[in-house]
C-alpha cells in the first residue's frame, strides 16, 4: 500500500547484472544510492522487502557500489533501529571494515554515528578493530588517518576511561608521530581530549600515567619534531 508493487519490483530488479549490460553500467550504484530513501519510505516493518537487495549490493564486484552503501550505512541504521541493525547491518559493516580503502573511508567518516547506535556490549567488540584503520592500502593516503583522529575525538564519549587507556591511547600516540603535519595537528587535539576524558571521569591515575608516557615519548625525544609535538600537546591541554 506504500509503494505500487510494479514500481518496487522495478527498483529491486536494478541489481540484475543483465540490466547493467542493457540499461546502464552504473545502475547498481544508482540503486545503492537510493536505498536509504526507499527504506525510509517503506518503514522498518517492510525491511524484509529490501534485505536481499541490500546484501546483493553489499557484495557487488564494483567497489563504487559498496562505497555508496558504506557512506550511508549509518543512516540506514537509524531507519531500521537497533535490533535490525545488529542482525542485518553489523555483518555488512564488518565486511566494509576489511574492504578497500575507497570503501573503508565510507564507514570511517561516520564511524561515531554508527557505533553510538549499537548496544554497549556490541560496541566494545570494535575497540581492537579501530587500530586497523591506522594501516591503509596507500601510506600516502594521509587524509584517512586524519579522519580517524577526528572520529576518535567523538568516539571517546562512547567508551569508559579504562577502554580509552587500553585501546585508543595507543592509536593517538601513533598518530602523533605521523609523517604528515596535518595528521599530527589533529592528533594533538585527540590527546588533549583523552586527558580531559580521564580527569572528567575521576580517572586521574590513568591521566597521570598517560602524561608520564607523553613526557618520555615526546619531551625527551632526540628529534626536534618530537619535542615540538610535546609543546603543542601542552598548548592544547592548557
Amino acid at each position: 500500500d506504500i509503494i505500487p508493487q510494479p514500481l518496487l519490483d522495478q527498483y529491486l530488479s536494478m541489481t540484475d547484472p543483465a540490466r547493467a549490460q542493457t540499461v546502464d553500467t552504473e545502475i547498481a550504484k544508482h540503486c545503492a544510492y537510493s536505498l536509504p530513501g526507499v527504506a525510509l519510505t517503506l518503514g522498518r516493518q517492510n525491511w524484509h522487502c529490501l534485505k536481499d537487495t541490500y546484501e546483493t549490493l553489499a557484495s557487488d564486484v564494483q567497489w563504487k557500489v559498496r562505497r555508496t552503501l558504506a557512506f550511508s550505512i549509518h543512516e540506514l541504521a537509524v531507519i531500521l533501529g537497533d535490533q535490525l541493525t545488529a542482525a542485518d547491518l553489523v555483518p555488512i559493516f564488518n565486511g566494509f571494515l576489511k574492504d578497500l580503502d575507497e570503501v573503508r573511508i565510507g564507514v570511517l567518516k561516520h564511524l561515531y554515528d554508527f557505533l553510538k547506535l549499537l548496544h554497549a556490549e556490541k560496541r566494545r567488540e570494535y575497540l581492537y578493530q579501530l587500530q586497523e584503520f591506522v594501516v591503509t592500502d596507500n601510506s600516502r593516503n594521509w587524509r584517512f588517518r586524519y579522519e580517524l583522529a577526528e572520529q576518535l575525538i567523538l568516539i571517546l564519549e562512547l567508551y569508559n576511561p579504562n577502554d580509552v587507556y587500553d585501546y585508543l591511547r595507543h592509536i593517538a600516540l601513533t598518530l602523533c608521530s605521523d609523517k604528515v603535519s596535518e595528521v599530527r595537528w589533529i592528533s594533538f587535539k585527540l590527546v588533549g581530549a583523552i586527558l580531559q576524558k580521564f580527569y572528567a571521569n575521576s580517572a586521574s591515575a590513568l591521566g597521570l600515567n598517560f602524561i608520564n608516557e607523553l613526557v618520555v615519548r615526546f619531551r625527551h625525544c632526540s628529534k626536534w619534531v618530537g619535542r615540538q609535538a610535546f609543546a603543542f600537546i601542552c598548548q592544547v591541554w592548557s
